[in-house]
C-alpha cells in the first residue's frame, strides 16, 4: 500500500452527538484513550515523517486531511499553526494538498481566513434540508445543528472563500424523501456532493427500508441519478461518478468502490498510525497497527502493515459477481462479521448491485445507429465526438493568450465547406486524439492546440498570424510536418497563400524578437496515394505518436523513410490483388496515419483510437496482407464502442464480441489454425445466444448477426 493521503486527527472530541457517527458510536472506542488535541510534538513528528516519505517515495503530491472528532474545535490559531509546520516541512520536498473534514457548526471567517492563507480545501457534512439533517446532527443537548451549519457554509460560498469549498457529504437516510435532499444540496451550489451508505456490519446491519423492498439503498440513490440526469448533471456527484467511470473501464473515484489498493493512514491525536478510520465500526482495535509517528516512519508502515487491499480482499462471491470492477466489494468495512471476518461481501452487496446495473441500464442506448451499418456513418459520428472534444477545448481555453483568435478562426473556416474539411482532417488525426480526451478530463495543452490551429490554418490557406509562448524548440503541426526552433520561447506564425514564416526565440511576452525564417528548417510529413480514398500520412515526427505496443522510431532519414514509403506500396499493391476491393468491406482498416515502429516490430493498431497503424520498418509485405484484414475488425470495434453502445457496461457480451470477431477473422485466412478458429468462433457465437436478452443492445445484435452470417459462410 502506497499512501496517498494522510487524515490527520487534529481534535479527538466532537461539538455534534451525531447517532451515526463511527468514531463515538461503534465498536471501537479508542478515542476515549486519545489525548483531546494533538500536541506540537506530535505535529513536528507527523511533518517531519511525512517529509521523509514524500522525498524517499518521490512523491508529486501528498494530500492530507484535517480531521476529528471536529477539527475545528482546536481554534483558529492552532490551525493555523498546523498548517504552517505541515507546509513548512513539506513545501521543500512535495505539493502539499491541505483540506479540512468539519461539521460546519464553528466555521467562521477567523478559520476561514487560516485555510486561505494556506489553501486548506473545505468538506462540509449536511445531509439534506432541516428535517432530514436533524434525524441524526444533534447536538448534545438535542438541538438542531442545522442553522450554525447553514451560517457556516454561507461565509464559505462568499467570493472571498468560494475557491476553498470542497463539497458536501451527506449520509444516506432512506427516510428521507431523495429529491428533497438532493434538491436542497444542489441549492447551495457545491462543487462536489458525496452520498455515503450508513456504516454497518454484517453484526450491526443498516437501518431497513420499507417492508417489501429488497434494495432500499440503491432505489434512493437511483432516485437522485434520476433526478440529477433530469438537471443536465449540474454537480459532480462522486458515488455516481464513479460507478460511471469504472462502467466504462476507468479508475473508481472513491474509497468505497472499485479494486483499487486502499491509500489511506490516520494518524490519532497521540500520533498513533491507524489503518482507515472506517473500521472503527467493526469490532474495538480493528484500525491499530502498532506503529506511531516517534518511532516508526510511514514507509515502514506501508511496507509491514496488513492494510486492507482490494484486489486480495474481495470474497469467493463477490469474485463470481459480475460488477465487481465497479462495487470492489464495497467498503471494507462493511464487511465484517464475527465468524468470518471480512471475508464476506459487503453488508449492501445487493443494493450495490442494484445500483450498479441501474445505472448501467439507464446510461445504455439501446436503438440502432447508423455507425454500426455504414462505414461512412461512423466516420461522421467520430467527426461529431472530436469536433464535441474540441468545443470542451475551447471551454478550457478561453480567455488563454492567443487561444481565442484561434477559436474564432476556427469558426471561421468552418463556416465554408472547403475550408472545413480542413479543420476536419487536423482535429480527426488519430494522435491528437489524447490530447483531446485529456482536456475533457481538465488538462488542457495550450501549445499543442495552438499549433493545430497552426496546421488547419496552413492547410486551408487562411492568412493570419499567430503567437503563443513554446516551452520546446520543436513546433509540430498536426498532419504536415515539425519547425525547429533556435530556443524555446515566444513563437509567431505568420500564414498566406500555403506558406508560412516563423519568428521565435524571446522569452519575454512581448512576442518573438528573432526575425530569422525558420522555413529552413521546417521538415514535412509524407505521404502514401492507393489510388482509392485519402493519401495514408506516414507519420514519424508526432510527439505524441507512441501509443503502440512497440517502440516507434525516431525521425526516420530521407532514405530509410523512402524505403519505408516503397515498401508499404508494395504491401498495399499486394493486399489489392489477393483480396480486389478490399477497402470498401465493412471490415476495411480505417487507417489515415501509419507510424514506423522498430525492427521486429510488426504490424499493431495504435491505442489512441482508430485510424493509426504501427508498422516495423522491417516488415514483410506478405505478413501486413495476413495482418491487415484482422487488425481492421479490432479497430472498427474500437471505433464503433466509442459512438455507440454494444452492450450493457461490463457486460461479459463485450468480451464475447472480441472474441468471435478475432476468431472469425483468424478463419477467413488460409492457414493451419482456420479450422480451430472456426470451430473456436461458433463456440463463442453459442455464448453470446445463451446470454439474456437484455445484455445486448440493437446495435450488439446487429453484430451478432452480421458475425453469425460471416460464420455460416465459412462453415459452408
Amino acid at each position: 500500500m502506497a499512501i496517498r493521503e494522510l487524515v490527520l486527527k487534529v481534535h479527538s472530541r466532537c461539538d455534534l452527538a451525531c447517532d451515526h457517527c463511527y468514531v463515538y458510536r461503534h465498536a471501537d472506542q479508542s478515542w476515549r484513550r486519545t489525548p483531546p488535541l494533538i500536541s506540537d510534538e506530535t505535529i513536528r513528528q507527523v511533518a517531519r515523517r511525512l517529509s521523509e516519505y514524500a522525498d524517499e517515495q518521490q512523491l508529486a503530491s501528498l494530500a492530507v486531511i484535517l480531521h476529528g472528532g471536529e477539527p475545528l474545535l482546536a481554534g483558529p490559531a492552532r490551525l493555523r499553526s498546523i498548517c504552517a509546520e505541515l507546509t513548512r516541512a513539506l513545501s521543500p520536498t512535495t505539493d502539499l494538498d491541505l483540506h479540512i473534514h468539519t461539521n460546519g457548526v464553528r466555521l467562521n471567517r477567523a478559520h476561514l481566513e487560516v485555510f486561505k492563507e494556506f489553501g486548506v480545501k473545505v468538506g462540509l457534512s449536511l445531509d439534506g434540508d432541516r428535517a432530514a439533517n436533524d434525524r441524526h446532527r444533534l447536538d448534545h443537548r438535542g438541538r438542531s445543528s442545522y442553522e450554525r451549519v447553514r451560517r457556516g457554509l454561507e461565509m464559505l460560498r462568499l467570493p472571498e472563500y468560494r475557491h476553498l469549498f470542497q463539497g458536501l457529504l451527506c449520509t444516506v437516510d432512506v427516510a428521507n424523501d431523495p429529491v428533497l435532499v438532493h434538491d436542497a444540496l444542489t441549492g447551495l451550489e457545491p462543487p462536489r456532493i458525496d452520498y455515503l451508505l450508513p456504516h454497518a456490519t454484517w453484526d450491526a446491519p443498516p437501518p431497513p427500508g420499507r417492508p417489501g423492498a429488497p434494495t432500499p439503498y440503491a432505489d434512493w440513490l437511483l432516485r437522485i441519478f434520476d433526478r440529477w440526469d433530469e438537471q443536465g448533471r449540474p454537480v459532480p456527484v462522486r458515488t455516481f461518478d464513479s460507478i460511471l467511470s469504472t462502467l466504462r473501464g476507468g479508475p473508481a473515484l472513491t474509497e468505497a468502490l472499485g479494486l483499487a489498493p486502499g491509500g489511506i493512514a490516520v494518524v490519532e491525536t497521540d500520533g498513533t498510525i491507524t489503518r482507515s478510520d472506517s473500521l472503527k465500526i467493526a469490532y474495538d482495535g480493528a484500525p491499530t497497527t502498532g506503529y506511531d509517528v516517534f518511532q516508526h516512519g510511514f514507509r515502514e508502515f506501508t511496507e509491514r502493515t496488513e492494510a486492507p487491499v482490494r484486489q486480495s480482499g474481495v470474497s469467493g462471491t463477490c469474485r463470481r459477481c459480475r460488477v465487481l470492477a465497479s462495487c470492489g466489494g464495497g467498503l471494507y468495512a462493511h464487511r465484517y462479521s464475527t465468524g468470518r471476518g471480512f471475508d464476506n461481501p459487503s453488508v449492501y452487496c445487493t443494493d450495490l448491485r442494484a445500483l450498479i446495473e441501474g445505472i448501467a441500464e439507464r446510461i445504455t442506448e439501446r436503438t440502432l445507429s447508423p455507425a454500426v451499418t455504414s462505414a461512412g456513418e461512423l466516420g461522421r459520428a467520430r467527426l461529431r465526438l472530436d469536433r464535441a472534444l474540441l468545443a470542451g477545448v475551447n471551454t478550457k481555453l478561453a480567455d488563454s493568450a492567443g487561444w481565442d483568435e484561434v477559436w474564432r478562426l476556427l469558426v471561421c473556416l468552418d463556416s465554408d465547406e472547403a475550408t472545413a474539411l480542413h479543420l476536419d482532417a487536423v482535429i480527426s488525426h488519430p494522435y491528437l486524439r489524447p490530447s483531446l480526451v485529456r482536456s475533457w478530463d481538465g488538462t488542457v495543452d495550450l501549445p499543442r492546440f495552438m499549433a493545430v490551429g497552426t496546421a488547419v490554418a496552413l492547410r486551408a490557406g487562411a492568412e493570419t498570424t499567430l503567437r503563443w509562448e513554446q516551452p520546446t524548440p520543436l513546433v509540430h503541426l498536426p498532419t504536415l510536418g515539425t519547425v525547429r526552433l533556435s530556443r524555446p520561447g515566444w513563437v509567431e506564425f505568420r500564414i498566406g497563400a500555403g506558406d508560412f514564416r516563423v519568428r521565435g526565440g524571446s522569452s519575454g511576452a512581448g512576442g518573438p524578437s528573432d526575425p530569422s525564417l525558420a522555413l529552413r528548417r521546417w521538415r514535412p510529413l509524407v505521404s502514401l496515394s492507393l489510388g482509392h480514398g485519402p493519401p495514408l500520412l506516414i507519420d514519424d515526427a508526432d510527439p505524441f505518436r507512441d501509443c503502440f505496443s512497440a517502440d516507434v522510431t525516431p525521425l526516420l532519414d530521407p532514405g530509410p523513410l523512402d524505403t519505408f514509403r516503397s515498401r508499404l506500396a508494395t504491401a498495399y499493391g499486394l493486399l489489392d490483388e489477393c483480396v480486389p476491393g478490399w477497402w470498401e468491406g465493412v471490415n476495411a482498416p480505417v487507417t489515415t496515419t501509419i507510424t514506423p515502429l522498430t525492427v521486429g516490430a510488426g504490424v499493431r493498431l495504435g491505442a489512441c483510437g482508430s485510424g493509426a497503424l504501427g508498422v516495423a520498418i522491417d516488415f514483410e509485405p506478405e505478413e501486413f496482407v495476413r495482418e491487415l484484414p484482422r487488425l481492421g475488425r479490432r479497430a472498427r470495434l474500437a471505433a464503433l464502442r466509442e459512438v455507440a453502445d454494444l452492450h450493457l457496461p461490463g457486460s461479459p457480451a463485450g468480451r464475447l464480441l472480441d472474441l468471435a470477431s478475432e476468431y472469425i477473422g483468424r478463419a477467413a485466412r488460409p492457414s493451419p489454425e482456420a479450422d480451430s478458429a472456426r470451430v473456436l468462433a461458433g463456440r463463442v457465437l453459442s455464448e453470446l445466444s445463451g446470454l439474456p436478452p437484455y445484455e445486448l443492445t440493437q446495435n450488439g445484435a446487429y453484430l451478432v448477426d452480421e458475425l453469425r452470417t460471416e460464420w455460416t459462410i465459412l462453415h459452408d
